[in-house]
This record gives structure tokens, C-alpha cells and sequence, in this order.
């Protein structure tokens, strides 16, 4: 990533989110947002804490992912402050003093202690939205205990759909880092390594510990596949090996990428087939990413896709729209298109009717969709379609009115390799949508 890129991207990307918040207090009637980065949690009967997981509210303003017990602190018209904690530590790590592109559009104060914090705060905390969880606060009968004002927390959310360039950015450079984990993946799945093999494979070439990723790597040998979030993560290769499916992401300076691919192993060409349908129906679908679609639709129009896919490989014995209309087709795909994904890979907000709250409901009989909003520019949502032959729905749609729908000895014929997902990441735009992640792949095989 070109530093200097950052650099003159990140002033507009503050005055943003500086903007953002100047209403968000508006409509909530506070004077200052306060934002803990969050704190480490010990396990209940234990003294080991779990991963530290920035808050997403914090990392908005700035890059940092690993300072628990620091506080953003931005009253409208002032430069916004960060509280940063380096503490007195010979046990761990202690956070280096902050550099970087980014530093000098803060009041940077460091403090030694936790408790410190509040010498640098706003006086008043009654009038202060404070956003972060209940372990982040501080005073006497936690006067700093986050409030999470609603309509502050509801503007701020929606709006953050809206990616800036240097948001944009971000996530460029994270796809680029996972797509070299993917492309190490592929080589050690080929070479016959396991699913942890190849985990560890994918976590070395992205230079990111497991806790560091964005989410949980999904590495799944033959049947594994059909288990949507698979995450055990065999020490053995299955005999014959078939298929593998890895849905893994990165992250860099806070934003995430996500990404999914199939491959079939050698000489298991029926089921290559069907992989490249998949990705050809993906591509298709990707064309609809366009500012004024409703996402509702597009999801509806992503099952109509993959029917045609099962009807051209036999499996389906009904019309494509048959298919939608009697949820058979929910059988293969049963999870939703896409989410929205920046500072969180399922990024918030994603059914809010309007910055002011509500919700837009999902369409009947698709429960998983996790996007409801229509589609505009500035939105960077997933694109995933898959087929699965998951035995759990099968078994469910041989019980059902529907049974004789489908090929049954097609179905047991792809049982074996478990499913199929083939996920980007895709930008709306004023024009036709930007893929953030098949450039990435193309550029890692140059």
C-alpha cells in the first residue's frame, strides 16, 4: 500500500466522519462523542482474556486495532482528541508512540495508567455520547459508562455504509493480502496438505495470526463443504480428496475483505463444471450491484440464476422459476447474496429503513439475507451465491410436497464435494459496479 496514497486520502475521509458526527450529536442533543477503543475480557473462572477486538466506532476515526484503553474524544468545530494509552508494562507488549499518516489531525495525549484518561476527558459526562461496550468505563459509578445514544448510534451506523476513497483503499490492500493467502491456499491443497495445514498455509503467506483475520477461516475438504461457517479444521486429508472450499479474508488498518473460492481436485471434472457455472452465474449477478437496486431483488434474482445452473446440470426437474416460487431453491442455496462489510466483515446497519432507525424487512422465505437497503454508491457489499448439498435440507426436501422436483441420483452424484461458494467484494458506484477483489487475483498472477 502507497503510504503517500493514504496520506492525502485521510483528511477528506476525517472532515467525513467529523461531519457525520457534528449530526449525529445534533439529533441526539450532546456536546461531545467519546469513543473508548474497548478493553481485554478475561474468561469467566480463568486469568486469560479473550482475543481484543477493537471497537469499530474507534477504529473509524483512526488505525489502530491493538490499544485497548485509549478514547477518541471529537467535539464539533475542535480538533478531535485521542487519548492514547502506553502504559508502564513488562509483562507485554507496550504500543508503540503513534506515527503515521494520520497523527497530526490530532491532539495526541498519552497517558500511563488507564485511570487517566479521565483528566483528558470532557468534564461533563452527562453530555457526552459515549459509544462502546459497558467494560470500557471509567470514574466512580461509571460516569464514563458508554450510553450508546440511539439516534446517535443509528446515524452514525447507516451512514457508515457509505465507503470513503481511503476507506476504499483500505480495503484494497486487505483483499490484496488475503488474495496471497488464497493463492497459497490452492498450492498446499493441491500438494495434498490438510484443512489445518492449509489454514496455517493461508496464515503464513498473510502475515496475520487467526486472531488478526477479520473472521474465522473457513477451510473445508469434500463434505466439509456443505457446512456453510465449517471451522474445525481437520489434522488429516480425507481419502479421496475432492473438493475444497476456503472462504478467508484479511484485514489492514482496521477494514476487512472477504472472499470465497472452489476448487475441484483433479480429474473430478463434472464438478469443475459446476464450479465454473457458478462463477459465471456470479459474475452475472455482479452486474447488478448498481445504485437504485433494490438488494432484496437481487437476491431473489441471484436464485433464479443458480436454478438455471441446477436445472442445465439435471439437477432440477421443475422450471428455474418453479424453483423460486416453491423454495426449492433454497435447498441448494439457503444462506443470503451478500452483506455489507468495511469496518466489520457483516458491517452494521445493513436493514435500516433510514438514518433515524427502523428496520426494511427481508423477503418471505429467505430469512439469512443480512442486506435490505437498495443498493448506492459509495456501498461495498459481498457477492456470494453458492450450491450446497447439505443433507439436513435434502432430507427435509425428500419428506416434503416437492420431492419429486429434483434428480435424486444427481444430487447423491455431487453429494460427495460437499458445495460451492465463489465470493467478491464489490463497490457501487455512480456507474457500473467496481470488484474489489478479481483484480487482486489477477494482479497476484502476474
Amino acid at each position: 500500500m502507497n503510504l503517500q496514497e493514504l496520506s492525502a486520502l485521510y483528511p477528506e475521509h476525517l472532515a467525513t466522519v467529523s461531519k457525520r458526527a457534528d449530526e449525529a450529536l445534533a439529533r441526539g442533543g450532546f456536546d461531545h462523542l467519546v469513543v473508548p477503543s474497548g478493553t481485554s475480557h478475561y474468561q469467566v473462572f480463568d486469568d486469560r482474556d479473550y482475543p481484543y477486538a477493537v471497537n469499530p466506532q474507534f477504529k473509524a476515526w483512526v488505525p489502530l486495532t491493538r490499544n485497548p484503553g485509549s478514547w477518541l474524544v471529537y467535539t464539533p468545530g475542535s480538533k478531535p482528541k485521542l487519548i492514547y494509552l502506553q502504559p508502564f508494562d513488562y509483562w507485554h507488549v507496550v504500543p508503540e508512540a503513534p506515527s503515521g499518516w494520520w497523527v497530526e489531525h490530532f491532539d495526541i495525549v498519552v497517558i500511563r495508567k488507564p485511570a487517566e484518561a479521565l483528566e483528558h476527558l470532557p468534564k461533563n459526562a452527562s453530555r457526552c455520547a459515549i459509544l462502546g461496550e459497558p467494560q470500557s468505563a471509567l470514574g466512580d459509578y461509571g460516569a464514563f459508562k458508554p450510553n450508546n445514544p440511539p439516534a446517535v448510534v443509528n446515524y452514525l451506523e447507516y451512514h457508515r455504509a457509505y465507503k470513503t476513497p481511503y476507506e476504499i483503499a483500505m480495503m484494497r490492500e486487505a483483499t490484496r493480502r488475503a488474495v496471497r493467502g488464497h493463492r497459497a491456499a490452492e498450492r498446499v491443497f493441491r500438494a495434498g496438505a490438510s484443512e489445518f495445514g492449509i489454514h496455517l498455509a493461508y496464515c503464513q503467506a498473510v502475515g496475520q495470526d487467526a486472531a488478526e483475520l477479520p473472521y474465522n477461516n473457513i477451510v473445508a475438504l469434500n463434505e466439509h463443504g456443505a457446512v456453510l461457517h465449517y471451522t474445525e479444521l481437520g489434522r488429516m486429508p480425507p481419502k479421496p480428496v475432492r473438493s475444497f472450499l476456503i472462504d478467508a479474508g484479511a484485514s489492514f488498518g482496521g477494514y476487512a475483505s472477504d472472499i470465497t473460492r472452489t476448487y475441484a481436485a483433479e480429474g473430478e471434472s463434472d464438478f469443475q463444471a459446476l464450479i465454473d457455472a457458478v462463477d459465471k452465474a456470479q459474475l452475472d449477478i455482479a452486474q447488478r450491484y448498481r445504485a437504485g437496486h433494490d438488494y432484496r431483488q437481487v437476491h431473489l434474482y441471484a436464485h433464479l440464476t443458480l436454478s438455471i445452473v441446477l436445472k442445465d446440470f439435471g439437477i432440477l426437474k421443475i422450471s428455474p422459476e418453479a424453483a423460486v416460487e416453491t423454495g426449492v431453491s433454497s435447498t441448494f442455496f439457503p444462506h443470503g447474496l451478500g452483506h455489507g462489510i468495511g469496518l466489520q466483515v457483516h458491517d452494521v446497519a445493513g436493514f435500516a429503513e433510514s438514518d433515524q432507525g427502523g428496520t426494511i424487512a427481508k423477503p418471505d422465505g429467505h430469512p439469512y439475507l443480512r442486506l435490505t437497503r437498495t443498493l448506492e454508491p459509495g456501498m461495498v457489499v459481498t457477492n456470494e451465491p453458492g450450491l450446497y448439498f447439505i443433507d439436513l435440507l435434502l432430507d427435509e426436501l425428500k419428506q416434503g410436497p416437492h420431492a419429486d422436483s429434483v434428480d435424486w441420483s444427481r444430487i447423491d452424484a455431487f453429494r460427495p464435494y460437499g458445495g460451492i461458494r465463489i465470493e467478491d467484494d464489490i463497490a457501487v458506484t455512480e456507474g457500473d459496479p467496481l470488484n474489489l477483489t478479481r483484480p487482486a487475483f489477477e494482479e497476484a498472477a502476474e
